[in-house]
């Protein structure tokens, strides 16, 4: 489960320490999964985001994940980053220079497809992950 994103580039931030430094020192954009062995997470977060990424021109600079129910620390820092958002999982937050500008919460991801998911990041990306955004 974690391999299906780490192969595809993210950084695995096992860690408070590691989720405080990828946060503090990522300049520009970066996609976060908070990633989880639900159903929704397998059936359509984790190959909607690496659909997004793959079909994209347009694409964040930095990509990482935290895996709720494994790496507690690590999951419970990233959340005070994805505040006001309540904890959820799985998720995908797209940040630039630190701060929250897009969220995906589990309720936008259950119910539908890997090809929906892909779409709504692709316009996410096009939209927040532009040198004019």
């Amino acid at each position: 489960m974690k391999a299906e994103l780490t192969s595809a580039g993210f950084q695995d931030l096992t860690t408070a320490e590691e989720v405080d430094n990828f946060m503090q020192n990522t300049k520009g954009t970066a996609l976060v999964v908070i990633n989880s062995v639900c159903g929704c997470a397998a059936g359509a977060a984790r190959p909607g985001v690496r659909a997004a990424l793959a079909g994209s021109e347009v694409k964040p600079d930095h990509l990482a994940t935290v895996f709720a129910g494994a790496d507690l620390e690590a999951t419970a820092k990233m959340r005070e980053y994805t505040l006001p958002y309540p904890p959820s999982s799985p998720a995908v937050a797209l940040f630039k220079d630190g701060e929250l500008i897009h969220f995906v919460e589990r309720h936008h991801i259950e119910g539908r497809s890997a090809q929906m998911i892909a779409q709504h990041l692709q316009m996410a990306f096009e939209e927040f992950c532009t040198e004019e955004a």
